[in-house]
């Protein structure tokens, strides 16, 4: 990442930050900023959160591990990670009409994790999110050696949890990330 791209995510961030308080209560961006200055790996994987329009954002601090934690934030799944199956196995099973990739290889590649369901309804406390669209979330492995996997949306002031078959795919299903920093 070039010192003006770094500069610019630092700037959209704190923005974010600053307008969006309510995630956040406690925090002081400075020190946020001190802690991205430090990791680089991190402030790439924002930027590709940023870049696929999952408007990352401040969500707490680990209380084990003193670490900023960022998720995505955007109003629905983010727009450049949908139509995704679920993992690189789904992705090789499908026979025919393929999608471009998986949700947990392009989480894998952007260094970020994708939400457990616990984490995906803690999210949702914060304010409400996915209203049209789906959210893949970590698949229990009982769950997806029998094929399936599961995702979460909002709907009706209710957060959902559904299972699928792990390779089907929609234009409203994508991911959200979860990063510490």
């Amino acid at each position: 990442m070039t010192k003006g791209g770094k500069d610019d995510l630092l700037e959209v961030l704190q923005a974010r930050f600053n307008a969006n308080m309510k995630r956040h209560k406690s925090l002081e961006w400075a020190e946020v900023r001190a802690r991205l200055e430090g990791n680089p790996e991190k402030l790439r994987s924002l930027d590709e959160m940023e870049r696929t329009g999952g408007e990352p954002d401040v969500i707490g601090r680990d209380p084990e591990t003193g670490d900023y934690v960022f998720c995505d934030c955007s109003a629905e799944t983010p727009k450049g990670r949908r139509s995704l199956c679920y993992d690189r196995q789904a992705l090789d099973e499908r026979k025919e009409h393929k999608p471009e990739g998986s949700a947990v290889d392009l989480a894998a590649t952007m260094g970020v994790d994708l939400l457990t369901e616990e984490q995906y309804r803690s999210l949702q406390e914060l304010e409400a999110f996915d209203l049209k669209t789906s959210s893949w979330v970590k698949t229990p492995a009982e769950i997806r050696k029998r094929g399936g996997a599961l995702f979460c949306d909002r709907r009706y002031d209710h957060v959902f949890t559904y299972h699928n078959g792990a390779s089907s795919y929609y234009a409203v299903r994508g991911f959200r990330g979860r990063l510490k920093v």
